[in-house]
């Protein structure tokens, strides 16, 4: 058993941000993460082209700045040598490869209970801990919407986690499914790679029927590949018990912004506000001064 003052799981940019904030204030904590490495959605889960869409200013993790010569709008590289960059300056040491498999509230104890996996030496570990964090992001799981005949499909289609180029596809037809960033710029990509792209809103199409997909228009077009720029979904909610004052059944906060940060008994949650880097970084110090106020509270 780990008895530890505040537990974050998560070693995402929003994970990352609250514990530079706890370093901050000198309040110990420990932060797990279930992949290999930190901010696994950029350097895993990212096409290559990928550019933070708002500038650098709006898009900094608190107490550090890019570097004076970075370019306004942060490329996929540099924005995760910013992170490592990060970790080295705050000292962040996460346990990686370990997966919270349940958490629950101990209402007489006052404490959270936390089960974890080791997937390193395949074992489990128990943490108690007065202050849970959770910061595993809205982006856990891949969105891959309910279209009939999509399984009967015979070309490819893939998520727009695991889309790197356009490389690839030049020479094909490709549909891009979803119009949001993500969706708009693997449209583009795919476009200057020579790929005869299409790109739609979800909820356009009717069914697919082989190769052919026919749409709510009435338009039928035959596709080589599609790609789901379709978002994701929390995972929070597999693992989180007790955690309904906080969050909704989509694992989404059930309090409206700037409210949305902070449950009952001691739980928190960073990044989940759907408002970038920016609203990380205001969720991360909100949480950590709160914490600090409690503490406070509790010694004196």
């Amino acid at each position: 058993m780990e008895n530890v003052v505040v537990l974050i799981v998560g070693a995402g940019p929003a994970g990352l941000a609250t514990a530079a904030c706890l370093t901050q204030l000198s309040i110990p904590y420990v932060i797990v993460e279930r992949e290999y490495c930190s901010a696994s959605l950029w350097r895993n889960r990212a096409y290559d082209r990928l550019k933070l869409h708002l500038a650098k200013e709006f898009c900094e993790l608190p107490h550090m700045s890019y570097p004076a010569d970075a370019p306004t709008y942060i490329p996929k590289a540099l924005f995760v040598k910013y992170v490592d960059d990060y970790i080295e300056c705050f000292n962040i040491q996460p346990k990686y490869l370990t997966s919270v498999e349940s958490s629950t509230y101990d209402g007489e104890k006052k404490v959270w209970s936390i089960v974890a996996h080791d997937m390193v030496e395949c074992k489990r570990i128990n943490f108690t801990t007065k202050f849970l964090v959770v910061a595993s992001g809205e982006n856990s799981a891949e969105n891959i919407p309910v279209i009939p005949g999509l399984q009967n499909f015979p070309g490819e289609t893939i998520h727009s986690s695991r889309y790197k180029s356009g490389k690839s596809f030049s020479g094909k037809s490709v549909l891009v499914i979803g119009s949001g960033n993500s969706g708009m710029e693997i449209a583009y990509d795919l476009a200057t790679h020579g790929v005869n792209t299409s790109i739609v809103v979800q909820g356009s199409i009717s069914e697919i029927m082989g190769n052919i997909v026919k749409f709510q228009s009435g338009d039928e077009i035959s596709f080589d590949a599609i790609v789901f720029a379709t978002g994701y979904k929390s995972t929070t909610n597999m693992w989180l018990k007790n955690g309904e004052s906080m969050l909704n059944d989509n694992g989404l906060p059930t309090k409206e912004y700037p409210n949305h940060w902070k449950g009952e008994n001691r739980l928190y949650c960073a990044g989940l506000a759907r408002r970038g880097l920016a609203g990380i970084a205001a969720d991360a110090k909100n949480i950590a001064n709160d914490i600090k106020s409690v503490i406070s509270s509790m010694s004196s």
